[in-house]
């Protein structure tokens, strides 16, 4: 498949890249600086702005699907408004271009842990990443009344860090998903295995998941 990249150089990204580009897709990064991306067998780096729609718009024509990982970064003062600007002209753009299917990779704090109660809203949510996980909760709301496009949302596991891929991992739905009484973790290179698994046989379109051990 042709796979439009947004974030590759980033945490989750880096990790996407490497698992289009290990089962044969054809893959196009968006990049600000292009030069942060080393060249690489089936890698074309385009030079793009995320917050610029028709920037994204261009970049993004003729593919198969479009897989959104922006983040403007966790020490982004403006994080809240930064975020959902660039998803915004990111939709905005894949819309444009003509491309039907996207992934968007947003954060676990839009998760319920009760009914009625999400993650992002308990009392220790930790305050350094609430504003961006407030952010994602908006984006997956806005997301919810696009019928235009064939998008899924990911919402990672509560705990992602840097981990082996072992390619094993449960599926959830709206709900966190836990181990034990405490939330389950997920390696950020499993989670690319879930974001390639979804978009080459999707099962979660206008819908949201979430992955986790």
């Amino acid at each position: 498949m042709k796979i439009a990249l947004i974030g590759a150089t980033g945490f989750v990204g880096s990790e996407v890249l490497k698992e289009l580009l290990s089962r044969g897709h054809q893959v196009t990064a968006l990049a600000r600086t292009p030069a942060k991306l080393p060249a690489q067998p089936g890698l074309t780096v385009v030079k793009a702005d995320a917050l610029d729609a028709s920037q994204v718009a261009a970049a993004v024509e003729g593919h198969d699907a479009v897989v959104d990982s922006y983040n403007p970064g966790w020490s982004e003062p403006r994080i809240h408004d930064v975020f959902l600007q660039g998803t915004r002209a990111i939709v905005d753009g894949v819309k444009r271009s003509g491309v039907k299917r996207v992934l968007i990779v947003g954060g676990a704090g839009s998760l319920f842990v009760a009914p009625g109660v999400q993650l992002v809203d308990t009392p220790h949510f930790p305050a350094e990443y609430k504003q961006g996980a407030l952010a994602a909760r908006e984006a997956l709301n806005q997301i919810r009344a696009e019928t235009a496009l064939d998008w899924t949302f990911l919402s990672p596991a509560a705990l992602l860090a840097p981990g082996p891929r072992t390619g094993k991992f449960r599926i959830g739905a709206d709900e966190l998903l836990m181990d034990g009484d405490k939330p389950a973790g997920l390696s950020v290179a499993d989670l690319a295995v879930a974001i390639v698994d979804e978009i080459e046989t999707p099962k979660h379109i206008r819908k949201r998941f979430t992955a986790a051990y």
